[in-house]
């Protein structure tokens, strides 16, 4: 399970060193390989551990091609799907088209959520932060879903 953020520096080539506390688990789970995508709802980039992921795209493929909507959403998460090795120093190489997309620079958050990972940019992640608490604490409604639940 993948959870905190951290924040950490991308080198000018586009090389993350993943945090050595994820990087343990993907090498002994998933021999190191991982697969990126952007996430069609926000700017950031959804890392997800191999096994997980090939779950997630058999899922995807199963939506209607009929449909105008999930085709759309099956050529973002799958067209942008990228396979990624975490080399001998522990990181991975994202594209120039997946920097683009989440509008990644020198500092990144990389967020852990359950069974993947997001990457945003450190302004992006703290703007969204800074958004989110402030709807929180005008006392915005709940989703449903979220209503029953207890911490």
């Amino acid at each position: 399970m993948f959870r905190g953020v951290n924040v950490i520096n991308l080198d000018p080539k586009g090389r993350l060193a993943m945090p050595a506390r994820y990087r343990d688990q993907l090498v002994t789970q998933f021999a190191g390989r991982l697969v990126a995508t952007i996430d069609p709802m926000a700017k950031c980039l959804l890392l997800y551990p191999i096994d997980v992921w090939e779950e997630i795209q058999k899922k995807i493929e199963a939506l209607s091609s009929f449909n105008a909507d999930t085709r759309k959403f099956q050529r973002m998460m799958i067209g942008y799907a990228t396979d990624l090795e975490l080399d001998g120093s522990g990181r991975i190489l994202l594209s120039q088209v997946l920097r683009n997309h989440a509008e990644l620079d020198k500092h990144v958050a990389l967020v852990g959520q359950g069974k993947k990972l997001e990457l945003w940019s450190e302004e992006n992640w703290a703007e969204q932060t800074q958004l989110w608490l402030s709807q929180a604490s005008s006392g915005g409604e709940l989703p449903t879903e979220l209503q029953s639940l207890s911490l």
